[in-house]
């Protein structure tokens, strides 16, 4: 038999064994400590809460008399098993992983010894590692603390989606238990949830639309205007015009709420002043998202505006002189010449403004905070989006299985239609044609 194959077996039965069948006696003896700590820990402790992930628990806690004494009795907490499941399985795949990792590093060894050469030394193995497999060993780290700080949670909201998990059935008086697609089947066949959900999703898509759309072309629009030869003073337009970008958007997002209140706020004051009646911004449905679309364009528009004037330096004037010798006009030089150019620069920037309005929770909640009120919604306002309905139904309601359902859909919505936009555009056409 030979080293390489001997090596290999050895260390499948037993971690180490291999290394110390290749005369790597240090080297073997680690591998083995490791692995064998694993091993223990694997059977005493991860199969326990690999056991919980698959259970969610079977003793819920409560009251129970104890002699003359009723007391409480603490038991298990699905919530918690669920995630300490998830930890043991993420530390299971990384034992695997070293497991493999054991038996390829024997195998290599042996396949050295099978050529003529000597195994090598402690020492001259930490050597090798660090010149061979430095960048393996200073992205390990992060590695690890992706796979438990954003893998682990992102399964974990996925997993609540296909539990009952949700009030009343709340730990740790009550157990949960897994219920396979039955959320995602209520939401598409209960009318209470159907019928929210369809309006909200509707209203997500248009405000995605509307407002990617008005920052975008109304930041492009400033730009060109700017831009024009003879307009004057121009860095104090730029100055000016890029303030809103530069104070949080919180604070904007504060006293704009303020500003159109009905009631007390500075802009219906203004109108009452000059005989016209105040208009109900933030209180009919229709206002509410008019409302919220304006107050985007006054914070969007100035991101859009920094990126057009970086692509209008760079288009040749060339193009313009020619286009003034055609006799074209302002309309036709911006429609053929600065659109497309802007367009094919910033075509993956637009997209990723249309997911990210999907997404908008700040604007939607701290101007309206997803009001005015629609009693046909269920936990649902007029201008609540999906992420703010999510937000709604978690935070407010303790529905956390239904804002599962509903992060899962946001999540697939936006990543099949990011990549299917992205596909399409002509940067990314010719960038494959360039490679």
């Amino acid at each position: 038999m030979t080293n390489r194959r001997a090596g290999a077996i050895l260390s499948a039965l037993l971690i180490g064994s291999g290394q110390l069948y290749n005369r790597q006696w240090l080297k073997g003896l680690l591998f083995a400590a490791l692995g064998l700590t694993s091993i223990y820990f694997f059977i005493f402790e991860l199969f326990d809460l690999l056991r919980g992930l698959i259970t969610l628990g079977d003793r819920p806690s409560g009251f129970m008399k104890v002699g003359k004494m009723t007391r409480l009795v603490e038991g298990d907490h699905s919530i918690f098993m669920l995630i300490k499941g998830l930890v043991a399985l993420i530390a299971a795949l990384l034992i695997l992983c070293y497991y493999v990792l054991n038996i390829r590093d024997a195998y290599l060894v042996g396949k050295h010894r099978d050529n003529g050469g000597k195994p090598n030394r402690f020492t001259e193995s930490l050597a090798l590692l660090g010149q061979k497999h430095f960048a393996y060993l200073v992205l390990l780290p992060p590695f690890i603390a992706i796979a438990f700080l954003t893998v682990l949670p992102l399964i974990f909201s996925i997993l609540l989606a296909f539990t009952n998990y949700a009030d009343p059935i709340l730990p740790p008086a009550n157990l949960v238990d897994w219920v396979g697609f039955d959320n995602f089947m209520k939401m598409i066949n209960m009318k209470v949830w159907s019928k929210t959900f369809i309006g909200v999703l509707q209203w997500t898509i248009v405000w995605a639309i509307l407002a990617t759309f008005t920052t975008y072309l109304g930041g492009i629009i400033v730009a060109v205007l700017i831009h024009q030869p003879g307009v004057k003073f121009k860095k104090f337009w730029r100055t000016a015009l890029i303030i809103p970008f530069a104070i949080p958007n919180m604070i904007s997002l504060l006293v704009m709420r303020n500003m159109f209140n009905n009631q007390f706020g500075p802009v219906n004051d203004y109108l009452r002043a000059i005989g016209l009646n105040g208009l109900p911004w933030l209180t009919d449905p229709f206002m509410a998202k008019v409302t919220v679309v304006l107050v985007n364009m006054w914070m969007g528009i100035p991101i859009t505006m920094i990126l057009a004037f970086g692509v209008l330096t760079t288009i040749p004037r060339d193009l313009y002189e020619a286009a003034d010798a055609d006799g074209a006009g302002s309309l036709q030089k911006f429609r053929y010449i600065t659109m497309p150019m802007v367009l094919f620069a910033t075509a993956p920037v637009l997209i990723m403004n249309f997911a990210g309005n999907i997404n908008n929770f700040n604007v939607i909640y701290l101007l309206t905070g997803g009001d005015p009120v629609n009693v046909g919604y269920q936990f649902a306002g007029h201008t609540d989006l999906l992420v703010t309905w999510l937000y709604k139904l978690a935070l407010n309601q303790s529905q956390f299985s239904f804002a599962s359902v509903i992060g899962i859909f946001i999540f697939m919505f936006i990543a099949s239609f990011s990549i299917w936009s992205y596909t399409r555009t002509r940067s990314y056409k010719e960038e494959d044609m360039i490679h």
